[in-house]
């Protein structure tokens, strides 16, 4: 759940920007309403819209914890999850790929991302886990407890570092990493949204037992949206199909795992 709100009120925030405005003739204007008003609701009247783009605005964000606790007993296993880095968008056409297809898509792979990183932003892809039946789909016993990380990890380092990325002692100790989640359009398949994810599981030694690492993959209809069509629609679409992918991983996961 994320909460705004503004700090000071419009008369202080009125004061604060007093002094760079000296300079500014729409700045002295406003000024000039304020000290001709007699009370303090004309005040608040009179830097209305001016304090609102003038104070400051804080966001307290506060992590969900839904399904992170198991239904039953715990029974010390532990889960930790981590999101991706890093998400990227490949757009090819009729070059089929290439440092020219790169550049002549330049401009709409960049307005892509930045559709994916309001939809699929750390906390988004969290949360997105955890409204799945993690436990049932990788094969984790009923009492084991989820823990989220809210800062992703180091690309470069999911391969490099055997150890634990959590500081936990648990004898019963798994990973979810989210490593890339990755767009992509072809002139022949069409558009999509590839996931790729991480399955670490480790002994009693600290030392990993078993791992699996691959890609979930589906089809995407609404996204990334035209002009004219609800973008809601489209974003909403990435964090379902989000889900789809890791239910396609998780199944392949949970076999080999179990093996």
């Amino acid at each position: 759940m994320r909460k705004e709100f503004y700090l000071g009120t419009a008369v202080a925030a009125a004061i604060l920007c007093a002094p760079s405005q000296a300079q500014d003739p729409d700045a002295i204007e406003a000024t000039a309403e304020i000290q001709e008003a007699s009370t303090v609701e004309e005040v608040v009247k009179a830097t209305d819209a001016q304090a609102a783009t003038e104070a400051a605005e804080v966001v307290e964000y506060e992590a969900n914890t839904e399904g992170l606790l198991p239904k039953v007993a715990a029974d010390g296993c532990e889960l930790h999850m981590w999101p991706a880095e890093r998400m990227n968008s490949v757009t090819t056409g009729l070059l089929g790929g290439g440092l020219l297809d790169a550049a002549l898509n330049s401009g709409t792979d960049a307005n892509n991302k930045t559709l994916m990183a309001s939809a699929l932003d750390s906390p988004s892809q969290l949360d997105a886990l955890q409204e799945l039946d993690l436990r049932t789909l990788l094969g984790l016993t009923p009492g084991t407890t989820i823990v989220r990380h809210e800062e992703p990890l180091e690309r470069k380092t999911m391969n490099r570092i055997k150890d634990r990325r959590a500081d936990s002692d648990s004898s019963c100790y798994s990973e979810l990493i989210v490593a890339d989640v990755l767009y992509t359009k072809a002139m022949i398949y069409g558009r999509s949204l590839k996931t790729l994810f991480m399955v670490r599981n480790f002994g009693d030694d600290g030392k990993i037992d078993k791992q699996y690492k691959a890609w979930g993959g589906n089809g995407l209809k609404k996204f990334p949206p035209k002009e004219g069509e609800d973008a809601l629609e489209g974003l909403d679409e990435l964090n379902s199909v989000f889900q789809l992918n890791f239910e396609e991983y998780a199944n392949n996961a949970k076999k080999r795992l179990s093996s």
